[in-house]
């Protein structure tokens, strides 16, 4: 009676012992006969491996506890054997991957980024292409974004999604180190001993190129560094949008520049051309000044022959050179021209240009477009105005 009551006793034990695990979420090792087993009533009962499989089929967790194995051991283990024994045949359940939330931009340029699902809401930003972001919410063929600092709706047919997301950003994205601390050393091999071939401020980025072990290999400034691992932060970036706001500002700026640029270039060309005393000047030496803007520049524009003119014009007016411009054009070793009897040739035979006559004539009435230039020759590395194929300084 006794050993009955004792068997008893275990029974109940191990019974509760499956009821405890039966309510905690994980698969067990169900019992491998495929053996149907048939209760008092004559009805088939379905064996653990196929209660297992049908739950499984369900979405359900399942425990069986293991028992057959629980009912086959040995009545005289000890309660906490039994559960030992429990626990050995439970296996955790597998977490079902999470669907991705990156979307990338499908576009050719770029998308807008609606404040409302609809074609005619405000922008809010502008989504480039191979930039992306992360699904907020989605409403029929409209999804909401937030990229960077950029939340709203943008239509489904502009988004990739999924796997092809991640692949788009994976090409496109990159790997980012960002030092952590005060004064990180570049080294040129991953080695604490290698030479350094510079400093990070904290927080300052530079692109990674792999992780490899302690170290991070990187990109600076155009050569292959190591930084310890240790010291850095590496994060896979991407590119975000951009908001109206940041659009904005950037295009008043630009405009901002660009009407600084042209008051400058204004300012520059008024003292280029600036009206200066005219000269008083016999007809032949306007034959001679016409003569050697022919010979300097009489394939150039207008322009460039005017400019011929000025430095000659600046060189008579300064007191560095000669004060009249035969002096000046004749001077040895200044004018190439004048020494080769070619102008002599052109004033003789009266072959002069009409535009190179107009020139000489302005020049000397005091219109410079060269500002106080006095040398010129042809374009090339020199810093100067340039004007056609010449440079003047």
């Amino acid at each position: 009676m006794k050993t009955n009551c004792k068997k008893w006793r275990y029974l109940l034990c191990i019974t509760a012992v499956a009821t405890a695990f039966a309510s905690v979420p994980l698969r067990t090792q169900a019992a491998d006969s495929k053996v149907k087993i048939v209760d008092n009533t004559g009805k088939k009962q379905e064996t653990t491996s196929d209660k297992m499989d049908s739950a499984s089929k369900a979405g359900r967790p399942v425990t069986t506890a293991g028992a057959a194995d629980l009912l086959d051991a040995d009545i005289s283990m000890e309660t906490e054997e039994l559960i030992a024994l429990a626990k050995s045949k439970t296996i955790p359940v597998q977490e079902e991957k999470q669907e991705s939330t990156l979307v990338m931009a499908k576009v050719n340029e770029y998308v807008n980024v609606r404040l409302e699902p609809d074609q005619d809401a405000d922008k809010v930003g502008v989504l480039y292409k191979d930039c992306g972001g992360d699904i907020l919410e989605k409403k029929g063929e409209w999804t909401k974004i937030k990229s960077g600092d950029v939340s709203g709706w943008i239509k489904n047919d502009y988004l990739y999604f999924g796997e092809e997301a991640e692949k788009i950003a994976k090409d496109v994205g990159i790997l980012t180190a960002y030092s952590n601390t005060e004064t990180l050393r570049v080294r040129k091999e991953a080695d604490k001993d290698s030479a350094v071939l510079g400093l990070l401020a904290n927080g300052e980025a530079v692109e990674a190129i792999a992780e490899e072990g302690d170290w991070v290999c990187v990109s600076y400034e155009g050569t292959t560094g190591y930084v310890s691992a240790e010291y850095v932060n590496v994060e896979f970036d991407i590119d975000t949008a951009e908001s109206m706001a940041s659009i904005i500002a950037r295009e008043e700026a630009q405009k901002a520049k660009e009407a600084a640029e042209a008051a400058a270039a204004a300012e520059a060309a008024a003292k280029r051309n600036a009206q200066k005393q005219a000269v008083l000047a016999t007809a032949s030496e306007v034959d001679i000044l016409a003569a050697l803007i022919q010979c300097e520049a009489g394939g150039e524009s207008y322009e460039g022959q005017l400019a011929v003119g000025s430095v000659v014009m600046n060189r008579v007016r300064c007191g560095g050179y000669p004060n009249s411009i035969a002096e000046v054009i004749y001077a040895s070793g200044q004018f190439v021209p004048a020494s080769k009897g070619r102008m002599e040739s052109l004033i003789l035979n009266g072959n002069i240009k009409a535009s190179c006559v107009q020139a000489a004539q302005e020049v000397i009435g005091g219109r410079c477009n060269v500002g106080d230039a006095l040398h010129f020759r042809r374009a090339g590395n020199r810093q100067g105005t340039v004007i056609g194929n010449h440079v003047f300084w």
